[in-house]
Parts: C-alpha cells; structure tokens; sequence
C-alpha cells in the first residue's frame, strides 16, 4: 500500500491528483519577477508613469475562478483577449478574494476590511467612502457599468463617488420590484439609470451586457479630454447559464421562462467567451480612440467559479470553489495592461487581496491615500505595475460574515505563503497551504517545530490586531 509520507494515512490517488493541480496552480511561492512571457511588438521601453492621470477601467467579472482564463493554463474556454492582457501586461498569482462575492466587492470599493463596515448582504453603508470618492475628489470623472447589489439605488450610486452609471441590481430585492440578481439578469435586461428603470423600448430582446458596453462607450467618448474612471461590473458569468447572442439558442430564448426552467452549463463556456469578448471590444474602444498610453485596464473577479461548474486546467478536471475558504474558493485572477505604464509580459507572485485597489488607484493617480476616512487596509501594489518593488504585503486577512447564509458565526482567517490560521471560534485550525492547498491535513500544536509554532503566533497577533482572534 502507498502512504502519504507527511501525514501517513491511506493514499488517495484522486486526492492526489486534485492536490497535485492546486500546487501546480499556486506553485510560485517566492515574491519574483518573471518577465519572460512573449511582449507586443509595439511594447514601448519607457516605463514611467507619464504627467497627467491615467484613466483607470476596472473589469470584475462574477464567478470566475483562477482555472478559467486561458493565460493561467485554462484550456475548457476560449479567452484570447485576457491572453492578450496577461502577455502584454502584467499577472498576479497570489491574488485572493473573500469566499463570495458580496464581502469582495465591499472590501475592493472600500479598502477596508469586512469587519470595519459589513452590515448586512449587498449593502455599501451611506457613511462608507470609496475609490469613486476618492478619485472624484481628483479631478476624475466617473461611471459605474454592470450589476450594482450595493442597494440604494441613484442616491447611494451617486453618494459613493459615480456620476453616471447604468446597473443592474440597483436595490435590493423588496425596492428592486422583487426582482433577484438572478432575473431580468441578461436577455431583455431589468436596468436602472439616472433614477428610473430602462423602457422596454430600449432593452427588449437585448443583452445586457452590450447595452452595458454602449454605455461605456458613449461615456469614454465625451471624457476623452479628462481622466476617468469605470467600475464595470459583470453579469457574466453567474447564472442563470444561458445562451448569448452569439449562441444560436438566443433568438428563440424567453428569459421570463427559460432563465429559470431551461438553465444549463452548457452555455457556461459561451458566456465566457462573450465576457472575454467584451473586454476585447473595451480594448480596442480605448486602443481606437488614442488613450491606450494613458489607460490601466485591469480585470478581476469577486470569487470562485460556481461549485456545478468543471474546467479543465492544465489536462486536469477541477471543481469550482465558490465558498470555500481554502485556495480553490479564494483564488481569482488579476490581470493588469495599460502600455507605457505597466510592465509588461510579467507574472507577479505577491501576496495580492481585494482592500489593495484602493491605495494602488491612489498611486496611479499620484495622489495620496484618504487619511480621514478611517483605518484602511490595503497595501499598494502600483510599484509592482512599474516593474519596481515597494512595501509588500506579508499576509492576507479575510473576515467574512455569513450571517445571510444562515451561518452565525463569522469566520476569519490570515495566511501567508506557507501556513493558514483560522480564528479559535472556527477551531484555530492552522495549516501547511504550501503542501496542503486544499487543508486537509490540520497541524497539531503537539506536532509543531519550533519554527510553525512562530509561523502560528504571528498569524494569531494578525487574527487578535483585527476583529480578535
């Protein structure tokens, strides 16, 4: 019989295989360059941020795991345009999320996280300020495009920093007509703009992601003089899976009955490809009207892919891990482009989290961070844009709160490279990710070295510095 030689329990091949993926997927465990990926022919030498403020097009797509684009070694979707980023710009490896999506998009608008301003799901407080804020406040001009889920409608839109804005989502369910996130999501789209939902004069029968797009378009061309900013946030690729207009099935597909009785995975890898496809047609929008020199264009993702959704990734079959707290739930990808600006062709291995937006944004816009706006969290990562290395962040903390999941208990963790630390309220379970991605294996404090029980003391003063451990 083959053993484990780590843990001396029963081999597992199928485990194995899954913990092969995952160590192979976060294998990069050192904070380097590797500036060896194949650059654009037209990659400029001058790196320098050039005068002014570079516009900033911020790209988070819903439900897509690190498994997904083709760039990281997905090969169940076609992603040519991520590939065109990832090669002519720079990735990270090491960039985590919250286990869902509505904690993420709380920590990236804010910089701050959950424990300083979580209330309740899909609430951005009115006393919270964020990246539109804060860029407003510099001259920027901005729009927010996509799936909302802050609540409050035109006044929190417009209270936290966005002056103009097509959504979708804008309230929550009881002040949205009792339409979820899961209605009018796509086909013959439920959205909101300047106060008042879109007639069906304008949305019948159209996607709502194309109508997010002329939106977009129409704002890029009259601020094409200023610096601006754009949160567009997906619809794709959460669900109801269904067909896009590129699919032959949308013509005959009725959203009213089919987004819910006719859903099916087959579309998923559809849907990716036209999530793809929009950041494509964004790209060239920029490219075409000459700001590419003087744009950042960044995609991300609020979490995991969805758990019924199966992906190749490099010749192996993987789960999705939205909700889970280990690596598979809170690894998304972050990809970043802007030529002239950004280095390119370059992977980045650094510790990346969602609260790093906000300074990072700071810096490309060469102001400083907000210091009136209470304690912030994230650590810039606009150095690294540049080729350069600043002051990196050492861990990453996440405090989530499930309260709408019908879990009282919060759960919060820190984690470093090599070893993960939960809260005593979630076992103080402490963990070797490096060799143990997926934490099946849990240290035992009568186990440890003397080194991993050092490694646990300092995850545990991070836990007590933030909401106690």
């Amino acid at each position: 019989m083959n053993f484990n030689r780590t843990t001396m329990k029963p081999f597992n091949p199928k485990l194995a295989l899954t913990i092969a993926f995952f160590l192979a997927l976060f294998t990069s465990c050192k904070k380097t360059f590797n500036d060896t990926l194949p650059v654009s022919a037209q990659a400029s030498d001058d790196l320098r941020l050039r005068s002014g403020k570079p516009n900033i097009i911020l790209i988070i797509g819903d439900d897509i795991g690190y498994e997904v684009p083709q760039y990281t070694g997905g090969e169940s979707y076609n992603t040519p345009n991520l590939n065109f980023m990832a090669a002519n710009g720079m990735q990270f490896t090491n960039f985590f999320s919250h286990p869902d999506g509505p904690p993420s998009r709380l920590a990236l608008v804010t910089g701050k996280y959950n424990f300083r301003n979580w209330v309740k799901f899909g609430l951005l407080p009115d006393t919270s300020k964020t990246i539109a804020n804060m860029l407003q406040n510099a001259g920027y001009k901005t729009c927010y495009i996509g799936k909302w889920q802050f609540d409050g409608g035109d006044a929190s839109i417009k209270n936290h920093g966005f002056e103009n804005y097509r959504v979708f989502q804008p309230f929550n369910i009881v002040d949205n007509n009792g339409m979820d996130q899961y209605h009018g999501r796509y086909k013959s789209p439920y959205l909101y703009e300047n106060a008042s939902y879109l007639p069906d004069s304008i949305v019948k029968n159209k996607y709502s992601e194309d109508l997010f797009y002329d939106y977009a378009s129409t704002f890029i061309d009259n601020n094409k003089s200023k610096p601006f900013f754009i949160e567009y946030s997906l619809n794709l690729a959460q669900h109801p899976w269904s067909p896009t207009p590129d699919d032959p099935d949308y013509a005959n597909w009725n959203p009213d009955i089919d987004d819910s009785l006719h859903e099916n995975k087959k579309y998923f890898p559809g849907m990716v490809a036209y999530m793809d496809k929009m950041i494509g047609r964004l790209i060239q929008k920029i490219d075409s009207g000459g700001l590419a020199n003087k744009t950042i264009i960044l995609f991300t993702s609020d979490n995991a892919t969805n758990k019924n959704i199966t992906s190749m990734y490099k010749g192996s079959p993987i789960k999705g891990g939205k909700n889970y707290t280990d690596r598979r739930g809170i690894s998304v990808p972050l990809v970043v482009y802007g030529p002239g600006i950004v280095k390119q062709g370059a992977v980045d291995t650094s510790l990346v989290d969602m609260t790093d937006f906000l300074p990072t944004f700071a810096g490309i816009a060469n102001i400083s961070r907000p210091s009136t706006w209470g304690p912030l969290d994230g650590v810039t990562f606009f150095d690294n844009l540049k080729g350069t290395k600043g002051n990196q962040r050492t861990y990453v903390y996440c405090y989530w709160d499930r309260d709408y999941m019908k879990i009282p208990i919060p759960v919060s963790y820190s984690f470093d490279y090599n070893y993960k630390l939960y809260d005593h309220w979630n076992g103080g379970k402490f963990f070797n990710i490096f060799i143990d991605p997926l934490e099946k294996d849990r240290l035992l404090d009568a186990e440890l070295t003397i080194s991993q029980k050092m490694e646990k003391q300092k995850l545990k003063n991070i836990l007590k510095s933030y909401a106690g451990y």
